[in-house]
């Protein structure tokens, strides 16, 4: 045999030895804990949602899904991170898909783009809201406004961090009705709610999943139709304000190049996951809704949401304020 050909046969033992040993891992996939990596602080609706989806894999899977809480910069510390993980399956995130299809327009650094994951399925969507505490002297969304009219960039009002829906849905407001707002971002809602709380922010723009059972009011609610938990509240068009919103899609996310079978077992967990008590109750409880996509769709509507943000992030100008922010993590 010429050395070319035993070349030849090695490479293909080789190739045949990886390709079994690449099925074998995949079929006796997990063999160990899985991490969940959720870009947003503890607390709020948003983790308190990813850890119920966590629980409900991890029943599925035979192994414990813990959650890891690595907030920052957008959400982009934590995709970051899970675009750098490999890809065997025991790295996943949790979370709204604003981290990805928004940030990469606002965040330097950002080391991923919409391609770079696996989608695995969205499980909940996030409702916004603006909202003041209890004893706010703003009783209706029509007394908020009129003051901010009557004081432009007086009042103040609190969010998620820059390019997160409730930021845009509040901003996008502002121009609809020419009235300006001083925004202040925090790492996410359960920082900024126990400011509102103690009065030192006027109001908030926030995710309805976050306030509920706290003392706050929802004002304004940004959907389609009234929320079934807060049927008292108007919506934007009822003001006459055409603010187009969509909802925090919330998914299971993974890196890009999972084995196709541990992505398949992956899926299968998360749709069953979102049938469970565990996870409906959560989503009940936070004032959710629960809206299941597969993998594939789920990665379609992150793919489209990203090109339709691009334009609206111009017009507000928010490349230029953000565009000298950094990334305060790996």
């Amino acid at each position: 045999m010429t050395m070319r050909a035993t070349a030849a046969v090695w490479t293909a033992l080789a190739a045949l030895g990886a390709a079994g040993a690449h099925a074998q891992t995949a079929q006796n996939w997990p063999t160990r804990p899985i991490e969940m990596i959720v870009p947003w602080v503890a607390g709020g609706g948003v983790d308190i949602v990813s850890r119920a989806i966590a629980n409900g894999m991890s029943a599925e899977l035979g192994q414990n899904i813990v959650v890891m809480n690595r907030d920052g910069a957008a959400g982009t510390i934590g995709f970051n991170a899970l675009s750098g993980a490999a890809p065997d399956g025991y790295v996943l995130g949790g979370g709204p898909s604003t981290p990805v299809a928004n940030a990469p327009y606002l965040v330097r650094g950002v080391r991923y783009g919409v391609e770079s994951f696996e989608y695995i399925c969205q499980y909940f969507e996030n409702v916004f809201a603006l909202a003041v505490r209890e004893d706010s002297p703003f009783k209706t969304a029509q007394d908020l406004l009129a003051a901010a009219k009557a004081s432009p960039g007086r009042l103040t009002y609190g969010h998620a961090g820059p390019g997160t829906i409730p930021h845009l849905a509040a901003e996008n407001l502002g121009m609809a009705l020419d009235i300006k707002f001083q925004h202040v971002p925090f790492r996410g809602d359960a920082p900024m709610l126990p400011i509102l709380l103690k009065g030192d922010i006027d109001f908030g723009s926030t995710a309805l999943a976050s306030i509920r059972g706290q003392t706050i009011r929802p004002l304004l609610v940004f959907a389609d139709k009234r929320h079934p938990n807060y049927p008292d509240v108007p919506i934007a068009k009822e003001l006459g304000v055409a603010v187009s919103v969509p909802p925090g899609h919330n998914g299971v996310f993974a890196p890009k190049g999972l084995p196709k079978p541990v992505l398949a077992r992956l899926e299968a967990a998360c749709a069953a996951a979102v049938k469970s008590d565990i996870v409906q109750r959560s989503v009940a409880n936070v004032g959710g809704l629960i809206t299941y996509l597969s993998g594939e769709q789920f990665r379609a509507q992150t793919v489209a949401d990203h090109a339709f943000k691009g334009e609206p992030m111009r017009k507000l100008g928010l490349e230029a304020k953000c565009a000298r922010r950094q990334l305060d993590g790996p």
